[in-house]
Protein backbone atom coordinates (compact mmCIF):
# COMPACT_ATOMS: atom_id res chain seq x y z
CA UNK A 1 0.00 0.00 0.00
CA UNK A 2 1.71 3.25 -0.93
CA UNK A 3 1.28 6.31 1.07
CA UNK A 4 0.43 8.85 -1.48
CA UNK A 5 -1.82 6.87 -3.81
CA UNK A 6 -4.77 8.60 -2.57
CA UNK A 7 -6.66 5.22 -2.12
CA UNK A 8 -7.58 2.70 0.21
CA UNK A 9 -8.80 0.68 -2.43
CA UNK A 10 -5.81 -1.94 -2.03
CA UNK A 11 -6.26 -2.09 1.46
CA UNK A 12 -9.96 -2.63 1.70
CA UNK A 13 -8.94 -5.58 -0.89
CA UNK A 14 -6.89 -6.72 1.46
CA UNK A 15 -9.33 -6.56 4.64
CA UNK A 16 -11.51 -8.99 2.96
CA UNK A 17 -9.66 -11.59 1.91
CA UNK A 18 -7.91 -14.58 4.01
CA UNK A 19 -5.08 -14.89 6.10
CA UNK A 20 -2.98 -16.76 3.82
CA UNK A 21 -4.12 -14.61 0.76
CA UNK A 22 -2.83 -11.28 2.95
CA UNK A 23 0.51 -13.36 2.51
CA UNK A 24 0.27 -14.62 -0.24
CA UNK A 25 0.60 -17.97 1.01
CA UNK A 26 -1.00 -21.20 0.11
CA UNK A 27 -4.09 -22.64 1.91
CA UNK A 28 -2.44 -25.35 3.58
CA UNK A 29 -1.46 -26.21 7.15
CA UNK A 30 1.87 -26.58 7.07
CA UNK A 31 3.25 -22.87 6.92
CA UNK A 32 6.30 -22.16 5.78
CA UNK A 33 6.96 -20.34 9.09
CA UNK A 34 10.24 -18.17 7.41
CA UNK A 35 7.56 -16.86 4.31
CA UNK A 36 4.80 -16.18 6.95
CA UNK A 37 7.36 -13.98 9.09
CA UNK A 38 8.51 -12.38 5.95
CA UNK A 39 5.34 -11.71 4.35
CA UNK A 40 4.40 -10.03 7.98
CA UNK A 41 7.67 -8.26 8.14
CA UNK A 42 6.58 -6.70 4.52
CA UNK A 43 2.70 -5.90 5.23
CA UNK A 44 3.78 -4.20 8.39
CA UNK A 45 6.23 -2.27 6.46
CA UNK A 46 3.57 -1.04 4.36
CA UNK A 47 1.18 -0.17 6.73
CA UNK A 48 3.16 1.29 9.35
CA UNK A 49 1.46 4.28 11.68
CA UNK A 50 4.39 6.66 10.88
CA UNK A 51 3.97 6.10 6.83
CA UNK A 52 0.56 7.45 7.28
CA UNK A 53 1.62 10.49 9.74
CA UNK A 54 0.63 13.16 6.94
CA UNK A 55 -2.21 10.86 4.89
CA UNK A 56 -5.74 11.54 5.40
CA UNK A 57 -8.00 10.43 8.61
CA UNK A 58 -9.89 7.94 6.09
CA UNK A 59 -6.36 6.35 5.08
CA UNK A 60 -4.71 6.45 8.18
CA UNK A 61 -7.88 4.21 9.61
CA UNK A 62 -7.62 1.82 6.59
CA UNK A 63 -3.82 1.27 7.44
CA UNK A 64 -4.18 1.06 11.06
CA UNK A 65 -7.27 -1.90 10.07
CA UNK A 66 -5.05 -3.80 7.63
CA UNK A 67 -1.87 -3.65 10.22
CA UNK A 68 -4.59 -4.99 12.65
CA UNK A 69 -5.45 -7.59 10.31
CA UNK A 70 -2.23 -8.63 9.66
CA UNK A 71 -1.18 -8.94 13.44
CA UNK A 72 -3.73 -11.45 14.36
CA UNK A 73 -3.48 -13.10 10.94
CA UNK A 74 0.15 -13.54 11.62
CA UNK A 75 -0.62 -14.53 15.27
CA UNK A 76 -3.39 -17.20 14.21
CA UNK A 77 -1.07 -18.84 11.42
CA UNK A 78 1.91 -18.85 13.43
CA UNK A 79 0.04 -21.46 15.97
CA UNK A 80 -1.04 -24.68 14.39
CA UNK A 81 -4.30 -24.80 16.82
CA UNK A 82 -5.53 -21.87 15.63
CA UNK A 83 -4.58 -22.29 12.00
CA UNK A 84 -6.06 -25.50 12.48
CA UNK A 85 -9.65 -23.39 13.81
CA UNK A 86 -9.07 -20.81 11.49
CA UNK A 87 -8.80 -23.21 8.13
CA UNK A 88 -12.02 -24.99 9.70
CA UNK A 89 -13.90 -22.00 10.06
CA UNK A 90 -12.90 -20.90 6.04
CA UNK A 91 -15.25 -24.06 5.42
CA UNK A 92 -18.06 -23.34 7.39
CA UNK A 93 -16.78 -26.05 10.05
CA UNK A 94 -17.31 -24.86 13.50
CA UNK A 95 -14.78 -26.44 16.40
CA UNK A 96 -17.42 -25.91 19.18
CA UNK A 97 -15.24 -26.31 21.60
CA UNK A 98 -17.43 -25.27 24.52
CA UNK A 99 -20.47 -26.92 23.36
CA UNK A 100 -19.27 -29.98 21.51
CA UNK A 101 -17.38 -31.98 23.99
CA UNK A 102 -18.81 -35.07 22.51
CA UNK A 103 -15.46 -37.02 21.75
CA UNK A 104 -14.07 -40.83 20.94
CA UNK A 105 -14.33 -43.25 23.59
CA UNK A 106 -10.88 -44.37 23.44
CA UNK A 107 -9.71 -40.66 23.62
CA UNK A 108 -12.00 -40.16 27.16
CA UNK A 109 -10.31 -43.46 28.31
CA UNK A 110 -7.08 -41.75 27.72
CA UNK A 111 -7.75 -38.69 29.01
CA UNK A 112 -9.30 -40.25 32.47
CA UNK A 113 -5.40 -42.29 32.52
CA UNK A 114 -3.73 -38.93 31.83
CA UNK A 115 -5.61 -37.44 34.48
CA UNK A 116 -5.00 -40.30 37.14
CA UNK A 117 -1.16 -40.08 36.39
CA UNK A 118 -1.48 -36.46 36.92
CA UNK A 119 -3.37 -36.81 40.15
CA UNK A 120 -0.65 -40.05 41.53
CA UNK A 121 2.48 -38.24 40.11
CA UNK A 122 1.74 -34.53 42.25
CA UNK A 123 0.36 -36.83 45.62
CA UNK A 124 3.23 -38.60 45.45
CA UNK A 125 5.07 -35.44 44.85
CA UNK A 126 7.16 -37.12 41.64
CA UNK A 127 7.88 -34.70 39.18
CA UNK A 128 9.56 -37.45 37.13
CA UNK A 129 6.59 -39.47 36.42
CA UNK A 130 5.08 -35.92 35.10
CA UNK A 131 8.22 -35.29 33.31
CA UNK A 132 7.92 -39.00 31.44
CA UNK A 133 3.82 -38.11 31.16
CA UNK A 134 4.62 -34.74 29.63
CA UNK A 135 7.43 -36.13 27.16
CA UNK A 136 4.40 -38.80 26.18
CA UNK A 137 1.76 -35.88 25.44
CA UNK A 138 4.30 -34.02 24.07
CA UNK A 139 4.92 -37.23 21.17
CA UNK A 140 0.89 -37.69 21.60
CA UNK A 141 0.63 -34.09 20.54
CA UNK A 142 2.91 -33.90 17.62
CA UNK A 143 1.38 -37.37 15.73
CA UNK A 144 -2.14 -35.56 16.15
CA UNK A 145 -0.91 -32.53 14.37
CA UNK A 146 0.41 -34.86 11.99
CA UNK A 147 -2.97 -36.59 11.06
CA UNK A 148 -4.60 -32.96 11.43
CA UNK A 149 -3.17 -31.82 8.77
CA UNK A 150 -3.70 -34.67 6.77
CA UNK A 151 -6.99 -34.50 7.43
CA UNK A 152 -7.32 -30.40 6.63
CA UNK A 153 -5.07 -30.41 3.44
CA UNK A 154 -7.60 -33.49 1.97
CA UNK A 155 -10.66 -31.52 3.11
CA UNK A 156 -11.78 -34.10 5.49
CA UNK A 157 -12.94 -31.66 7.97
CA UNK A 158 -15.16 -33.18 10.47
CA UNK A 159 -12.66 -36.06 11.95
CA UNK A 160 -10.05 -32.32 11.77
CA UNK A 161 -12.65 -30.50 14.10
CA UNK A 162 -12.40 -33.61 16.42
CA UNK A 163 -8.39 -33.73 16.65
CA UNK A 164 -9.18 -30.21 17.16
CA UNK A 165 -11.07 -30.40 20.30
CA UNK A 166 -8.54 -33.17 21.52
CA UNK A 167 -5.62 -31.18 20.90
CA UNK A 168 -6.97 -28.31 23.01
CA UNK A 169 -7.80 -30.90 25.72
CA UNK A 170 -4.07 -32.15 25.23
CA UNK A 171 -2.10 -28.65 25.21
CA UNK A 172 -4.19 -27.71 28.29
CA UNK A 173 -3.24 -30.90 30.20
CA UNK A 174 0.64 -30.06 29.10
CA UNK A 175 0.43 -26.35 30.34
CA UNK A 176 -1.40 -28.11 33.48
CA UNK A 177 1.74 -30.65 34.00
CA UNK A 178 4.39 -28.14 33.19
CA UNK A 179 2.88 -25.95 35.95
CA UNK A 180 2.43 -28.71 38.49
CA UNK A 181 6.02 -29.66 38.04
CA UNK A 182 7.58 -26.05 38.59
CA UNK A 183 5.40 -26.54 41.94
CA UNK A 184 7.09 -29.78 42.60
CA UNK A 185 10.31 -28.28 42.06
CA UNK A 186 9.69 -25.33 44.39
CA UNK A 187 8.75 -27.47 47.22
CA UNK A 188 11.33 -29.76 46.79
Amino acid sequence: MAQNSGTTSGTTNALKGDYFELFGLPQCFAVDVAALESAYRAVQGQVHPDRFANAGAAQRRAAMQWAAQANEAFQTLRQPLKRAVYMLGLHGVDVAAESNTAMAPAFLMQQMEWRETIDDAVSAGNPGALERLLDELRDEKRARYQKLGEWLDSKAYQPAAEAVRQLMFIERAEQEIVQRIERLEDLA
